[in-house]
């Protein structure tokens, strides 16, 4: 029988979601906990791969058990209740579901969305969660520019790899707001697609600094999208200010 995990983790400590030969990682330590739990290997896939210090305020992942597992919410509330206990205290576990056996976590997912949080003047308690930027930005002209992403599906631009099978992605939403609550002009990017390339997000907030800087127009935003080059888009930024924060099912 097939589970969903719904989870939430720290990034700072892990080498990213995927299970990594030189660092710890937050598969393998979800794995190792269930397996102590359970008594058996289990083999957890995610809806994603989130880089090294990414973050995340919903994760999905999905584990096959046998005829030995949980039927009722009972015994689901109780199994996290256990598995929170196991886990570091940068991981926890919000629910666990049964889904049909053909749900996969990450091939079934038809829509992901991401934020990235950056501050504009020194705010020291925003610093693990949220890149510090230096000068001012013009947002009005980084929004412009955002919109341009609908328009296009090759993202080769803002990948990290050469070698995946295809770069289209289908970006249904891509915006820059202030985060009012929050000290230190902090904004806040969302993006939401079907799928998203090794490194995307944070190589699309990097070009779109440039942009509200001022050294890159729209049209020459559009154009590093258009040559499919990574060489020609801006720097990525660091990865403590991102977060996946959804995703979708049908």
């Amino acid at each position: 029988m097939r589970y969903f995990l719904y989870l939430s983790f720290d990034g700072t400590s892990y080498h990213g979601w995927q299970i990594q030969p030189n660092g710890i990682s937050v598969q393998e330590t979800l794995q190792g906990a269930l397996a102590t739990l359970l008594q058996r290997p289990v083999e957890v896939v995610g809806a994603g791969r989130t880089d090294t210090g990414v973050h995340a305020r919903l994760m999905v992942a999905h584990f096959d058990l046998d005829e030995a597992t949980p039927r009722s919410e009972e015994d689901c509330a109780q199994l996290v209740y256990r598995l929170n206990k196991l886990l570091p205290r940068d991981i926890s576990v919000a629910k666990m579901q049964p889904v049909a056996d053909d749900m996969h976590a990450r091939f079934s997912a038809t829509r992901r969305t991401y934020q990235y949080f950056l501050h504009l003047r020194k705010a020291p308690f925003l610093r693990h969660y949220s890149w510090q930027v230096y000068g001012n930005l013009d947002f009005d002209r980084m929004n412009e520019a955002a919109q341009v992403l609908l328009e296009y599906e090759d993202f080769a631009s803002f990948s990290k790899v050469s070698d995946v099978k295809t770069t289209l992605c289908r970006v249904y939403e891509a915006r820059w707001e202030p985060v009012q609550e929050a000290v230190g002009e902090q904004w806040r990017f969302t993006i939401t697609a079907n799928r998203f390339l090794r490194n995307m997000v944070r190589a699309i907030v990097g070009t779109l600094i440039e942009v509200g800087r001022g050294r890159m127009s729209i049209d020459e935003f559009r154009q590093v999208i258009e040559r499919r080059d990574r060489c020609s888009a801006g720097e990525s930024v660091p990865p403590n200010g991102l977060f996946l924060v959804n995703i979708e099912y049908n």
